[in-house]
């Protein structure tokens, strides 16, 4: 028998080193080559680690949310024959190193996610409040503290809409994947402590849950509090009279929607943005503070945020000015679908000049968006509700939307900020001025 060590890969681009998100394997399993043994995540891209060879694993060189240096030890693996290491005694594997997770960032940081930044920590813990009665009753079940539940996009999303935490999930796939089959079976299960009685409402709960901050969660958590503590935020709210508009949009999506797809609004945001820059080129830009540098963008790369069972991310749709209204919905589901299923690549999630941030209809009347480090400017989109308005002394049903936005006051005055707000507005209340150059 011999060992064979895998060490963290070099990703590229310079990077250093990576943080170990989640281990897919165990200490003693049997695993084959090409299963995947880790994911592992640099700046916003998640990369899974596969397996060169059959084998036992012996070792692991660390725990989940720590962060490891490019050609450290990740796993030690024994083989058949001769590994990387020739042939020894097992036992004289040395233990795996000591390891120290990241402390978790306080409240303060997490609260006020943008767009990426626009409402991160409801959507992350939204799982929890949905299922606490299952996830007790099923804590027998619970897999060991810190291992990866493995299911595919589709279950997880499945979960995700059910309320299920697939930690408690038991799975009877290959390396315990959890199957379409597994998860109907915990559904199908009865629930435990007997029939709800009277006093089964009222009891008192005491258990607790210490989550760690790691992976993208860390990420998010990192860049929300640079950009709060190196960006003079403030906000501008305006209210916008979208009637026209919604009709214009439902009249494209009826001629247009089977053959070219459906239309949301922010597509014809997106445009309104494109076209008000053009008059306030010191809202599409990126400050570079340490070199006191601010560099404006002829070309406007729209990040727009995309919700994942990890967190909220940012997918950029590059070089919105040359897109169409149909373009932009298409590029912006292709981007978000990728985001979900952990497939966008670095330069997918990176580059963007200027971020628009909705909450569809959990938009609220009014939010703050956390600017995206290193833009100087976010746009927030609020729900849309049909209120009542004086029109020429007449009193109409309007439909009415807020644009709650952000700047940096360093690099961003006030006045500008408004004016392009209002510009912004001017553009979606008299939608055909869109499509005029």
């Amino acid at each position: 028998m011999g060992i064979h060590i895998i060490k963290m890969p070099d990703i590229g681009e310079g990077i250093a080193e990576v943080e170990l998100v989640a281990w897919n394997v165990q200490v003693g399993d049997f695993i084959k080559e090409d299963q995947t043994l880790a994911d592992v995540m640099t700046d916003k891209a998640t990369i899974e680690i596969p397996s060169p060879v059959h084998g036992k694993v012996l070792a692991l060189g660390g725990a989940a949310g720590q962060v490891m240096a490019v050609g450290s030890e990740l796993i030690r693996i024994e083989v058949e024959g001769e590994g990387n290491l020739g042939t020894g005694s097992v036992a004289a594997a040395p233990p795996a190193p000591a390891v120290t997770v990241a402390p978790a960032v306080t409240a303060e940081v997490v609260a006020p996610s943008p767009t990426p930044v626009a409402a991160p920590v409801p959507a992350a813990t939204a799982p929890l409040a949905k299922a606490p009665a299952i996830a007790a009753s099923a804590s027998a079940a619970a897999r060991p503290h810190g291992e990866k539940p493995i299911a595919s996009p589709a279950l997880r999303r499945r979960a995700w809409d059910l309320g299920i935490e697939l930690q408690y999930v038991p799975g009877t796939g290959a390396g315990g994947r959890i199957t379409q089959n597994d998860l109907d079976a915990y559904l199908a299960r009865p629930a435990t402590g007997g029939s709800v009685s009277s006093g089964a409402l009222y009891r008192e709960l005491h258990e607790e849950q210490a989550i760690p901050v790691i992976g993208l969660r860390r990420k998010i958590a990192q860049k929300m509090q640079d950009a709060k503590r190196r960006i003079p935020h403030f906000s501008y709210v305006e209210e916008c009279d979208v009637t026209e508009l919604e009709a214009l949009r439902s009249k494209l999506n009826q001629q247009w929607g089977k053959e070219r797809g459906k239309l949301s609004l922010l597509p014809f945001l997106m445009r309104a943005v494109v076209l008000a820059v053009r008059q306030f080129p010191q809202i599409n830009a990126r400050f570079d503070d340490e070199a006191g540098v601010v560099t404006r963008h002829a070309a406007v790369h729209l990040g727009i945020a995309a919700q994942t069972e990890s967190g909220l991310m940012v997918p950029v749709v590059r070089h919105a000015e040359a897109r169409d209204l149909w373009s932009c919905a298409n590029e912006m589901a292709r981007l978000a679908e990728a985001a979900k299923s952990g497939k966008a690549g670095r330069e997918e999630l990176s580059g963007s000049t200027i971020t628009i941030s909705s909450l569809g209809a959990l938009g609220g009347i009014v939010s703050t968006p956390v600017i995206n480090h290193p833009e100087v400017a976010i746009v927030g989109v609020n729900k849309m509700v049909e209120r009542p308005m004086i029109r020429n002394g007449q009193i109409v049903a309007r439909k009415m939307m807020n644009l709650s936005s952000s700047f940096d006051h360093r690099v961003v005055d006030g006045m500008d900020a408004a004016e392009f707000i209002q510009t912004v507005r001017g553009y979606l209340e008299c939608p055909a001025t869109l499509f005029v150059e």
